[in-house]
């Protein structure tokens, strides 16, 4: 149980919360691509605990780190806070380190009680991060609209009981080179709806970071999937 609740505050308060915390100040397409070099953060554990990845899998790390590179840019330019560019950085290595050790750790067999115990762990960390932060208050449960209700129960629904769950089941079922390839699909869909929806602008470092990063990020996936 407290290696689930490790695992939770790792996930959810370092990696989710983070985030969070960075898109107030940062474009969801931006955060997105940024997020797209976990499976670089993954490599990297994984070399340093030992294991010896395939020259593909370097290849990719150094090309996922010249993407984040470019992604950087627009915060070093002033067009984003440099700030939210590396809280968002930092993030994605606090869910790289959750999801490494979510296989190296001793954890509960049943990886739904094992996601629970995570979530529960998770919530009650951003709760008091949140309290810290002051966010209660201006804040009346009355005033809360329909929508935002309704965003909620989404995200309860879809982000946390079935998208997180399969994420821990993913993580005791199956080989972490193959559940990372979810960062192949994420960082386009998060670029077109932030594009469409939230008329995020695509600037060329975005857009060549973004490409560089997931090419890394392919190279990692399709060198690990071999071995």
């Amino acid at each position: 149980m407290a290696s689930a609740a490790l695992v939770g505050l790792l996930l959810l308060l370092g990696g989710n919360g983070l985030v969070v915390l960075a898109e107030t100040t940062v474009p969801s397409g931006l955060a997105a691509l940024l997020i797209a070099v976990v499976p670089a953060w993954v490599v990297v554990l994984r070399r340093a605990s030992g294991d010896r990845p395939g020259l593909g899998a370097y290849c990719g790390v150094l090309l996922g780190l010249a993407g984040l590179a470019v992604l950087t840019l627009p915060g070093l330019s002033g067009d984003v806070q440099l700030w939210g560019v590396l809280t968002v950085v930092v993030g994605t290595l606090m869910w790289s380190v959750g999801s490494f050790s979510s296989s190296r750790i001793p954890m509960p067999v049943n990886p739904f009680a094992a996601s629970a115990y995570e979530m529960v762990a998770g919530g009650i960390g951003c709760a008091l991060v949140g309290l810290g932060r002051g966010e209660q208050h201006g804040f009346v449960l009355g005033e809360v609209s329909a929508r935002s209700w309704t965003a909620l129960a989404y995200l309860v629904v879809f982000g946390s009981i079935v998208a997180f769950t399969a994420y821990a089941w993913l993580l005791h079922s199956a080989p972490l080179s193959l559940v990372a390839t979810y960062a192949y699909v994420n960082p386009v869909v998060a670029v077109l709806l932030g594009a469409l929806i939230l008329n995020e602008e695509l600037s060329w470092p975005i857009a060549l970071g973004g490409a560089v990063v997931v090419a890394g990020v392919c190279l990692i996936v399709s060198t690990e999937r071999r071995r």
